[in-house]
């Protein structure tokens, strides 16, 4: 039996890779540290997470040697295996240095093509500490030279390999369900790849990002340039005619889309302990100057926020499963709003938001879109309580935002998100108004709710009161719209009492009709406004702002929406899971209602 000194163990082959490994997540911690900034905002779990996830696809990788029995083959694979790691987090800190986020694999396989500024600039974006990615491989070699460093030529059992690959695999299940715990659908939704390198480490965000690609490239392959055809025909098929009435009515003026996250339109109206939650947004809704919507609908899927981004700016609807911002918005050209208005009006764009730009690849997916500017959280200070979880506060975002809009050229097509309206709804003590008192339901969740939409509604009013101060108000329209549900399905008989409804009879019907959302496009200076009671949903906001901008043509672009505003629009609004609402009947969960929630089929 062989017997190990502390300084022999370390000679062993057991001690070489254990030691390499213990180099990857050294160098990991020091980049996550000192560039990625990963423990910045993190949670406990995200703490967690990020200080065990170097180590088990750097155990998994360099334990391969160990099926190598030679020593010749042993030393050799263990190095290499080392070198990928540490060749992967030496690009990756120096493209994040430039870009703020990782490196895709389809950014790795065309690096020549779309990274040669980059290449270029490569040594201007080193820092003193890279120094340190390399300085062991240097010593390594010196030591072998100089041949105090010797292959330990005895092999271990052939148990060893096995071991390690499954001691890896089980810390990577470790990591994977923390992940899963703090961020559900963590792998299938895929929608910021700095979460999942804090949550799996960047090895596993690589690998991920690699099968993406492959998919991605798989579902190209087995396209043929027949499959157009079907989609060019069911355009053609529900295109719908315009309502001249409406045609052209804000054409010219500047756009500003602003993003109401996670805000409902029950929200719009009520009163809580006899206050209106939102008076701001009450005021544009009934205003004559602005056309509103009240049968408005969500239809997102998985990729929620993005999934709603995707049909404003597109007319096209989302992924089955995940989000296209983050599984396909690196690889595709949009025919979107920002490329659109460029090329047929002249503007110039540019979207505003507090979160990283990698949160749903929007760093990316924008470029694609025909955007011009991206105002990401590096823009704003975030520091101390500036930001919550998703990003800079909406009002310090409205303010911090205007230096940058005082630069675009108009006409421009500007697109605000909010994140503050964002579950869990905790908003600080210093943010809250002391004249509202909110609802006193046994859910948190709800009570929250109504603050932080309150919040919301004051930021819009002093976004409202710069505007017209700077005369951007006469010249611009303002399109402000929800994105998806803010209170689940699970929170809605809690919800009930608060809109004067018996949580005991509340039904899937119910929970349908919750999935309305505001959407209005405020035009100062127009006089013919008012709320219609059309049904309509998402998937059809490209197609009436083109016609209300008087774009030419705008039935060329393919979208599957239809404008809100012809007559000849069809009365039926499909959500992603095949349920669907109108005015007369809807199909919910298996059951057919009529107008009143009654099952009749």
């Amino acid at each position: 039996m062989r017997h190990y000194g502390r300084i022999d163990w370390l000679k062993s082959r057991v001690g070489f890779v254990l030691l390499l490994v213990l180099l990857v997540w050294a160098k990991t911690m020091m980049a996550d540290v000192l560039d990625f900034n990963l423990f910045s905002g993190s949670s406990i779990i995200q703490i967690i997470t990020t200080l065990i996830n170097p180590l088990p696809l750097a155990l998994l990788l360099i334990g391969v040697a160990f099926y190598f029995r030679k020593a010749k083959l042993f030393y050799p694979v263990a190095i290499i295996m080392y070198v990928i790691n540490v060749v992967l987090l030496q690009l990756n800190v120096i493209y994040y240095r430039e870009f703020s986020d990782f490196m895709s694999v389809s950014t790795m396989l065309g690096y020549d093509k779309v990274n040669q500024g980059l290449g270029a600039s490569g040594f201007a974006l080193t820092n003193i500490h890279d120094i340190f990615f390399w300085a062991d491989v240097v010593v390594f070699v010196v030591l072998f030279f100089m041949k105090k460093f010797r292959f330990d030529k005895l092999a271990t059992t052939k148990l060893m390999g096995f071991s390690f690959t499954t001691f890896a695999l089980f810390l990577f299940l470790i990591t994977l369900t923390l992940g899963e715990i703090d961020r559900p659908q963590l792998i299938t939704r895929q929608f910021d790849s700095k979460y999942l390198v804090k949550y799996l480490g960047l090895d596993a965000y690589t690998a991920f990002d690699g099968l993406r690609v492959q998919r991605v490239n798989e579902q190209r392959k087995s396209a043929k340039k027949s499959d157009i055809d079907k989609v060019l025909a069911y355009v053609k098929k529900h295109n719908v005619s315009d309502n001249a009435k409406y045609v052209g009515v804000a054409k010219g003026k500047n756009v500003f889309v602003i993003h109401l996250e996670s805000f409902q339109q029950f929200v719009l109206d009520l009163k809580v302990n006899g206050k209106e939650v939102t008076p701001t947004l009450n005021s544009i809704y009934h205003s004559k100057s602005t056309i509103a919507f009240s049968n408005f609908f969500n239809q997102v899927g998985q990729g929620k926020t993005s999934d709603a981004e995707t049909m404003l700016e597109t007319g096209l609807f989302g992924l089955p499963t995940g989000s296209l911002f983050a599984t396909q918005g690196s690889d595709q050209t949009f025919e979107a709003m920002p490329a659109i208005l460029r090329q047929t009006e002249g503007y110039s764009s540019a979207v505003f938001h507090g979160n990283n730009a990698s949160f749903w690849n929007r760093s990316n997916t924008y470029k694609n879109m025909g955007y011009q500017y991206f105002f990401d959280a590096s823009y704003y200070d975030t520091s101390g309580e500036k930001a919550m979880g998703y990003g800079l506060k909406d009002k310090l975002l409205f303010y911090d935002s205007i230096p940058y809009l005082e630069r675009l050229q108009q006409p421009f097509y500007a697109k605000y998100i909010t994140v503050t309206n964002h579950f869990p709804y905790d908003l600080d003590e210093t943010d809250k108004d002391a004249n509202f008192k909110t609802t006193s339901t046994d859910s948190d969740v709800v009570n929250g709710y109504f603050e932080t939409n309150h919040y919301l509604d004051q930021s819009i009013a002093e976004f409202y009161k710069y505007l017209k101060k700077s005369g951007l108000y006469n010249n611009s329209i303002v399109v402000l719209y929800g994105d998806h549900y803010g209170i689940s399905n699970s929170e809605n008989k809690t919800l009930a009492s608060v809109l004067g409804k018996n949580a005991d009879n509340w039904t899937d019907w119910d929970n349908a009709q919750m999935q309305r959302v505001p959407f209005m496009v405020n035009i100062p200076g127009y006089t013919d406004g008012g709320v219609k009671d059309t049904y309509g949903g998402e998937i059809d906001v490209m197609p009436t702002l083109l016609r209300l901008l008087g774009v030419k043509n705008p039935s060329k672009y393919v979208n599957v929406g239809q404008d809100l505003l012809s007559s000849k629009r069809s009365k039926v609004v499909a959500f992603r899971d095949k349920d669907w609402v109108s005015a007369e009947y809807s199909y919910v969960n298996g059951n057919l209602y009529d107008k009143n929630g009654k099952v009749i089929a």
